[in-house]
């Protein structure tokens, strides 16, 4: 059998892998295919592409988009997208300008309640593509004021903690609508982190059309609830890692692996948009 990983992220957001590297770890892995859905870029996608050429691993040019719902933070998964679209690019110019702009109220947040983070060090880590909270995790870490990223999310820049800031501009339909205007599948990534499954239905009125079932924090049950969900609204289904490297060490390429069909379903239904 031939199997898939459709969640992984690169250098080009908050990722430790290099292209080539990670292309040799799907490899190593026995992958056929992987995804690589860096945070609100496609920058990654040509280098990564050409190394999975040279290795035989295909890649399947993805993104997760970053949105804000009620407070929540919405991510959306894009497959198969045409990622070198004019439109799509100058979007993501200013969601890069606006993920900068995030870490420096974040960085003032943690100021004001003592905890004195050097804001360039983010960016320095950062410095290939897309910055995030996980970059700012890893330089406290780096800084010695946190112990681990977790202590990091849990105490400080976790969601609902002192120093969250969320502040995204694009609302999940905007995620889908551009996903959708370049002839991508739009797919609610790692579903339980919304934790309210009662708005899955709005986003179908979106234009989702896929959920993303197979994830390393997803239990049995909340595998067969979205299991169900999907075939009672007709939705792809996908799965991955959401493996960052070194950055999540405990996060495997590979920890899950999809079999292949569902990658096909994939490639039919953008056949048929």
């Amino acid at each position: 059998m031939k199997f898939a990983d459709l969640h992984l992220h690169t250098v080009f957001s908050d990722g430790t892998y290099l292209p080539q590297d990670l292309i040799l770890e799907a490899k190593r892995n026995d992958l056929s295919a992987i995804a690589v859905a860096d945070h609100d870029t496609v920058a990654g996608l040509e280098s990564t592409i050409e190394a999975g050429k040279r290795e035989a691993v295909e890649v399947i040019p993805a993104i997760e988009l970053t949105a804000e719902y009620g407070g929540l933070e919405i991510h959306i998964l894009g497959y198969f997208l045409d990622y070198r679209n004019k439109g799509l690019i100058e979007r993501l110019d200013i969601l890069k300008k606006n993920r900068i702009e995030r870490i420096y109220k974040i960085a003032d947040k943690l100021n004001a309640i003592g905890v004195k983070l050097d804001v360039q060090a983010v960016f320095k880590l950062g410095s290939r593509g897309t910055v995030g909270r996980l970059h700012i995790a890893r330089a406290m870490v780096k800084q010695g004021l946190v112990k681990s990223i977790y202590e990091a999310f849990a105490k400080y820049i976790g969601d609902k903690c002192p120093a969250y800031v969320c502040g995204f501009r694009l609302s999940p339909q905007e995620a889908i609508n551009l996903i959708k205007e370049t002839r991508g599948i739009p797919v609610l990534a790692h579903p339980y982190t919304v934790s309210c499954d009662e708005l899955i239905p709005q986003f179908i009125d979106y234009g989702l059309m896929g959920l993303e079932v197979y994830y390393p924090e997803h239990t049995q049950s909340m595998i067969n609830f979205y299991l169900n969900l999907a075939e009672k609204y007709n939705l792809l289904i996908t799965g991955g890692s959401d493996c960052h490297g070194d950055a999540k060490p405990q996060v495997k390429i590979g920890s899950i692996k999809l079999p292949y069909e569902l990658v096909e379903k994939l490639k039919i239904a953008q056949q048929n948009l």
